[in-house]
């Protein structure tokens, strides 16, 4: 078993070099948050929680995540490469402060789950909010 939200990138960047409208994955309370700040900063189009028919032998529907992927106008994907940055063997906290040195100039970005719930490392400064800083999205 991996990392689950590295998985999750995966399917994601995979789906988007076939260029599937949408993906599906499983359910978790942070993965529907961190896809919340994609979200909201334009690099996917929508994420819903759905649930999934019954299969044979099922006892309940298991909930999954849909992501409609987003594409620029050229057909190329908004999300091109992704960096994990905390890792299940070696996590990475950051102050408000020290959050800049993650970011590359003005390109991608990079998201931090905080006291406050996940964002962008951006709106973390802002807020004066540290925490682990999960990725980097370009």
């Amino acid at each position: 078993m991996g990392d689950p939200i590295s998985d999750m990138f995966c399917q994601i960047k995979n789906a988007q070099m076939v260029k599937k409208p949408e993906v599906l994955i499983p359910f978790s309370n942070f993965k529907h948050a961190l896809l919340k700040v994609l979200e909201k900063e334009g690099l996917i189009e929508e994420v819903r929680k759905v649930k999934r028919r019954l299969k044979k032998g099922m006892k309940s529907p298991k909930p999954f995540l849909r992501v409609k992927l987003k594409y620029d106008e050229n057909n190329l994907p908004l999300i091109s490469n992704v960096r994990m940055i905390s890792k299940p063997g070696q996590r990475i906290y950051s102050g408000a402060k020290d959050l800049k040195k993650f970011e590359s100039k003005g390109i991608g970005i990079v998201l931090v789950s905080t006291p406050k719930g996940v964002m962008s490392s951006k709106e973390a400064r802002k807020k004066n909010l540290g925490g682990e800083v999960i990725c980097k999205i370009w």
